[in-house]
């Protein structure tokens, strides 16, 4: 009897077993990263059309390595960590969780992809030798950068990293690390317009250093050639990045410290007109990446060449006779140089995928009668003609000042035949510029800042005051080095809203 009810029992898990729904098998096709046709009509040209990037050719770009993804752990304020657990990693072997070869995690299900994305995402692309040895220092690290922690302890934006047994590393220049967001109670965003002092971090003790070392000139030499590959527009009469070749070490360090958490001068902006760093949430439906329109994504494959070229790529670009890594052979740039590896087509379509997946945290501002006075104001105000919902945004281009556009464009890309008047700086002095900024979405401001294409304004409140078009105001976000008064020009619409309206209009665009 025992027997038979086993056997019965054993016959019903097989029943269930088999009822149970299978998991979906995802077997993707994965676009090719670096196609050159592809590549020839991604971006939008720059305002000298000359001096659009020429990228690398394909056979260049796959001969680069595939950068190795490694076991990431944990890195804790210094407050935080518990005992004992630095030293428990320099006894850690290397782990290597995904490379071009025989490592590669479970890739069966859509969701296997995209946790294979997310650690991509927050893989870092740079190391830096780590010590245990003086806590002290890294509290005086946080208490200049301003830098940030979860709730828990932990960073957001770095790791820790074994990539040779007794030898531990912090690992940085992820995408999380420009793309997550911690809140005041201490909860992270992933994908967000990040807050983490990025400029004061990168370079925090520049002028010390310099100072200090046994040839001064070569190392000020050095970190204004970092500055030129980084931000050189050597076309341009005048180069408005040229000064940067005559400042010392501490103008080079004040010049960036001055960028607020939440802007960057990314590769190919400027410390003088640096971006705000961009929302990944809800990027999917964007049809034009960078505050200036640099990119079109027209596809998923697109994300990918976007990624693969913030990643180091378009430092081997060629800008008619200026290339910023000062070579396109990567092979003899220094071995911690971001341009010296590459991410497998396999790792941005999975990068790609994690993005796309992206999802705003809960908004807590509710619908109240106030908010719906907003959406009218929103209505009579006709803010819908370029926020338009329900992604409030119309994907369009508009020409900053300055610019005139070129014939062929008008049917080419889309653009709101409508100028704003905001500064044209950064798209019209800068390597990614266009002579165009791109509408941008009006979903989830509740959680973003600073606002404007260079961050300029602090807050909400701040960009619908009109007194930011006076010569005297103080920008409350990012303003260059001395902090001088000037206007903050443009978009002049909701600026002459009575207070109540305003109010609402705020309150109204706080729900989004």
């Amino acid at each position: 009897m025992r027997r038979a009810l086993a056997g019965l029992a054993a016959c019903f898990l097989v029943a269930a077993v088999a009822a149970a729904p299978q998991p979906k098998l995802f077997v993707p096709e994965i676009p090719r990263t670096w196609d050159e046709a592809a590549l020839a009509s991604l971006e939008v040209p720059l305002v000298d059309p000359a001096r659009s990037p020429q990228e690398i050719s394909a056979a260049a770009y796959y001969s680069i390595p595939v950068r190795p993804i490694y076991q990431a752990y944990p890195k804790y304020h210094p407050d935080k960590q518990p005992r004992g657990y630095f030293d428990s990693l320099q006894h850690r072997d290397p782990v290597v969780l995904w490379d071009d070869g025989s490592h590669r995690p479970k890739l069966v299900t859509e969701a296997d992809w995209i946790k294979a994305g997310e650690m991509v995402f927050r893989a870092p692309v740079v190391f830096f030798p780590e010590s245990d040895d003086d806590r002290e220092s890294q509290r005086k690290f946080m208490h200049d950068t301003g830098d940030l922690y979860d709730k828990q302890g932990v960073s957001p934006f770095a790791v820790y990293v074994v990539r040779e047994r007794g030898k531990v590393e912090t690992g940085e220049a992820s995408c999380a690390e420009c793309h997550s967001r911690v809140q005041a109670d201490g909860s992270v965003i992933r994908g967000a317009q990040g807050n983490r002092p990025v400029e004061k971090i990168k370079v925090l003790g520049l002028a010390d250093d310099v100072a200090g070392a046994k040839d001064r000139e070569r190392a000020l030499a050095a970190a204004r050639a970092e500055e030129r590959k980084e931000f050189g527009t050597p076309w341009l009469r005048p180069d408005p990045q040229a000064r940067l070749e005559a400042f010392s070490a501490a103008e080079i360090e004040a010049a960036h410290a001055a960028i607020p958490a939440g802007v960057f001068a990314r590769q190919g902006t400027s410390p003088f007109s640096p971006a705000k760093l961009p929302d990944l949430i809800g990027i999917r439906d964007r049809k034009y990446l960078d505050a200036s329109g640099l990119v079109r994504h027209r596809s998923i494959g697109d994300l990918m060449r976007y990624a693969a070229l913030n990643q180091g790529m378009d430092l081997l670009s060629r800008f008619g006779d200026f290339i910023p890594a000062g070579t396109t052979d990567w092979r003899t740039l220094p071995a911690n140089n971001a341009s010296r590896a590459r991410y497998s087509d396999e790792q941005l379509y999975a990068l790609a995928l994690y993005i796309y997946s992206l999802k705003p945290p809960p908004n807590p501002n509710r619908a109240t009668p106030l908010t719906a006075r907003g959406a009218e104001v929103f209505e009579q105000e006709r803010c819908g003609s370029c926020h338009t919902p329900p992604l409030y945004t119309n994907n369009m281009l508009t020409p900053a000042a300055g610019f005139i556009v070129p014939i062929e464009h008008r049917s080419r890309f889309d653009i709101l035949p409508i100028r704003v008047g905001t500064d044209p700086t950064l798209t019209r002095t800068t390597r990614r510029g266009t002579g165009y900024y791109k509408v941008p979405s009006l979903k989830g401001v509740w959680y973003r800042g600073p606002f404007e294409h260079n961050g300029s304004v602090a807050t909400l409140e701040d960009w619908f005051d009109p007194r930011r078009l006076r010569d005297d105001y103080v920008p409350t976000g990012f303003r260059a080095a001395g902090g001088q008064p000037h206007a903050v020009t443009g978009h002049p619409f909701g600026l002459r809203l009575p207070p109540a309206d305003r109010a609402a209009l705020i309150a109204f665009l706080r729900t989004l």
